[in-house]
């Protein structure tokens, strides 16, 4: 054990020590052992810092108390979030200790106007919210709307990012996630030189940045790490992914019950030749297997992680091969659940491939009711939604709608790194300039 003040008789080598009242500033000086003080003013703050583990010191005649930092931080190592796994790149994630995050962003994201901010939320649980931005280079606008969100936080306790989350969003009637969420370092620091601002909760390893579009949703911190080409090939199929995953019971759906004549005729012929003796039409069909498949995903992810992954991997196996032998659905559609299933583990955020899993079923609704128009319309108003919508002020599908030909260079493709010279012009930054324009 460590004293945390010294004898004031013994200090300055033996002479005769001042006589009280002492300053705090004699006290800081000349007595204390600890680094880390902070002086409050409330009595509010000095219990607010003894329930989080930290000493508060009053003295006589002095008004407002010293709070030494003696707080013991109890987290996991730095270690890779599993939840967002790469081949290529960094290995550092957020743990649930906010000391041990902001060690890591000072470290790793070494610049001079680099904004740490740290505010408290929760009315009886007091956890303190790190904002986080790039002075130079984020709109002023947009912290101070993060600012003015951030304060209509009224909870009794904000445990995790999603409660904020949930709060600040734009239209909470959307289902697509407004608020990007990462455990990832190198993502957080990313996003903080694009001109984005990172909010990072006490408690939790789940940072948020905003604000977010579509397409980031879409795209990995591994684009970053590999040459362009292959990285504009990956961004692609993910988008195909995307659509696959939405839309693919829904054109089966659409096919089979109203469009056979769009079919090819062997395709057709043999589609017909398995689905004999299926007693259920294809919306019933497709139904029992995405219910199937939802409930072994869920039960996958409760169980302990061997044992989740056996039962995900064999209990489709299984099931899909009883329900074809007892002629409740046909091999065809094992195939387009299948496939649809692996589509939706291609998208890189979680919240947005359960978006995705769950507008599955309002496209498989309309298909079965009004077959391709159906799937055609309810496209057409997810499309209309999206252009609405907003995040943070920022229009969710741009550089699309409005189109901004400059921001293409990271949209669909990928462009070069020696073309990415000036960040998205969407997020209205103050510093436009990433990079110099190299001379060929």
């Amino acid at each position: 054990m460590k004293s945390l003040m010294t004898d004031l008789a013994q200090t300055e080598g033996g002479s005769e020590a001042p006589k009280p009242p002492y300053s705090k500033q004699f006290i800081v000086r000349h007595a204390l052992t600890v680094s880390g003080v902070e002086e409050v003013d409330t009595l509010d703050k000095a219990v607010s810092e003894m329930q989080r583990g930290n000493t508060v010191l009053l003295i006589d005649q002095c008004p407002g108390a010293l709070v030494l930092s003696t707080r013991k931080v109890y987290a996991r190592s730095v270690e890779e979030p599993p939840s967002e796994l790469l081949v290529r790149g960094p290995r550092l994630g957020f743990n649930e200790s906010i000391e041990h995050n902001l060690a890591l962003l000072r470290q790793h994201g070494n610049n001079d106007n680099l904004v740490l901010n740290c505010v408290p939320v929760g009315r009886r649980v007091k956890r303190e919210l790190l904002i986080t931005y790039v002075a130079d280079i984020a709109d002023p606008n947009l912290v101070r709307e993060v600012m003015a969100r951030i304060k209509r936080i009224d909870l009794d306790d904000v445990q995790d990012t999603g409660f904020i989350e949930q709060i600040v969003e734009d239209n909470f009637l959307s289902p697509f996630p407004q608020v990007q969420s990462t455990e990832r370092l190198d993502r957080v620091l990313a996003a903080l030189l694009e001109g984005r601002v990172a909010l990072i909760l006490d408690g939790t390893p789940f940072a948020l940045i905003v604000p977010v579009t579509f397409n980031m949703l879409l795209q990995s911190p591994e684009d970053y790490y590999e040459r362009w080409m292959p990285v504009t090939l990956l961004r692609i199929l993910r988008y195909f992914a995307a659509f696959i995953s939405a839309f693919g019971p829904s054109l089966y759906i659409s096919f089979i019950s109203f469009h056979q004549g769009l079919i090819p005729t062997k395709l057709a012929l043999s589609i017909a030749e398995t689905r004999a003796g299926v007693p259920f039409p294809s919306l019933i069909e497709v139904l029992i297997m995405e219910v199937a498949l939802e409930i072994m995903r869920e039960a996958g992810l409760r169980l302990p992680k061997p044992i989740g992954q056996t039962i995900g991997i064999v209990g489709g196996l299984v099931i899909g091969e009883a329900a074809v032998q007892a002629g409740i659905v046909s091999p065809i559609m094992i195939i387009v659940v299948a496939v649809t299933a692996i589509s939706s583990f291609a998208i890189p955020q979680y919240n947005a491939g359960i978006t995705l899993r769950m507008l599955r079923f309002g496209a498989m609704f309309f298909a079965a009711v009004f077959g391709l128009y159906g799937v055609i319309l309810f496209f057409l108003a997810l499309c209309s939604h999206l252009v609405k919508l907003k995040s943070f002020g920022i229009p969710y599908v741009s550089p699309a709608a409005p189109y901004r030909l400059r921001d293409w260079k990271d949209y669909f493709m990928r462009a070069p790194l020696r073309w990415m010279t000036r960040r998205p012009k969407m997020l209205h930054v103050q510093d436009q300039v990433r990079k110099k324009q190299q001379e060929e």
